[in-house]
């Protein structure tokens, strides 16, 4: 399989020297937080733009939102707290050197976007945007899709061979749909992050 520019340079930064882990760690979140506060932000002005109906008038808004954005913020944090465990960061550029499978990974691949998509659902809610809800987050969710796919699974491929194309066979990437192959029934993996 032929990789891009960009899993060939994250693999190099991750097995390289640790002063580039360390001085990259913070940009990725800051530039791909930065992005999703775009988003927002483009919602919100494509809303006052076209003057979007409010589908859900307040304080429903309020108590509707709260939901979403707490069980994604609260699954966030326990994804991220798995990688912390297995002494490494969400972060591409400083990720653990063991394959993360337990807690919402056994679940899910990506545990943290989906808790991130509750998030974003639940700030449409909350700021009644038409837009975020039906137009820029599925798009948002198509674009990481897209990323993940061509970005993130190659990289995890080669660093974790056999052991993630199993994990890959047997989890689903966003949203759970199945009962989790838990680690009793992986016959190569060991414990971990626990």
């Amino acid at each position: 399989m032929r990789k891009n520019l960009f899993v060939r340079m994250v693999h190099r930064i991750t097995t390289g020297k640790s002063i580039y882990r360390i001085l990259l760690t913070p940009v990725a979140p800051l530039f791909f937080f930065g992005f999703v506060a775009g988003l927002v932000f483009a919602s919100i002005m494509t809303d006052a733009w076209f003057g979007s109906g409010k589908i859900i008038q307040p304080p429903w808004n309020i108590w509707l939102s709260r939901p979403f954005m707490l069980s994604g913020l609260f699954l966030m944090g326990w994804s991220a707290s798995r990688f912390f465990k297995a002494r490494g960061t969400p972060v591409p550029f400083n990720p653990p050197k063991r394959l993360v499978t337990t807690g919402p990974y056994a679940w899910s691949r990506n545990p943290m976007m989906s808790g991130l998509f509750f998030v974003l659902f639940g700030i449409g809610i909350r700021l009644v945007s038409c837009s975020l809800i039906f137009f820029c987050l599925p798009l948002f969710i198509l674009l990481i899709n897209i990323m993940v796919k061509m970005v993130e699974e190659p990289g995890l491929e080669e660093r974790f061979k056999d052991e993630y194309r199993y994990y890959k066979e047997n989890t689903p990437r966003f949203f759970p749909w199945r009962k989790p192959d838990n680690a009793k029934n992986h016959g190569t993996r060991r414990s971990r992050g626990r």
